[in-house]
């Protein structure tokens, strides 16, 4: 089944077609380094931690606590988890999976 992404357009296409090309973790940090500051990088890895604990059922000052993370922040992600177009979920399982 195709997801229809309201964002969907040819140069997203072609930025993750190209993030699908890499082959390992070293290309990924090669890549992400060139592209992102490290504030992204780590803001975007404090997403996926925070969604990882949501899944687990920790509670919010948990949460705060371990990965510094305002409130908004895991609000916000929770709303994602609950609502969203199931990105997190995509990739929580797979990593489940490994």
């Amino acid at each position: 089944m195709t997801y229809d992404s309201k964002f969907k357009r040819d140069d997203i296409d072609e930025l993750f077609e190209g993030i699908l090309s890499l082959n390992n973790l070293d290309d990924c940090y090669r890549f992400f380094e060139d592209i992102c500051t490290i504030n992204e990088i780590n803001s975007i890895a404090q997403r996926l931690q925070v969604a990882k604990m949501l899944d687990n059922k920790r509670t919010y000052k948990d949460i705060e606590e371990a990965t510094k993370a305002s409130t908004a922040t895991i609000s916000r992600i929770n709303k994602c988890l609950v609502y969203g177009a199931d990105g997190y979920r995509v990739v929580l399982d797979n990593l489940k999976k490994k």
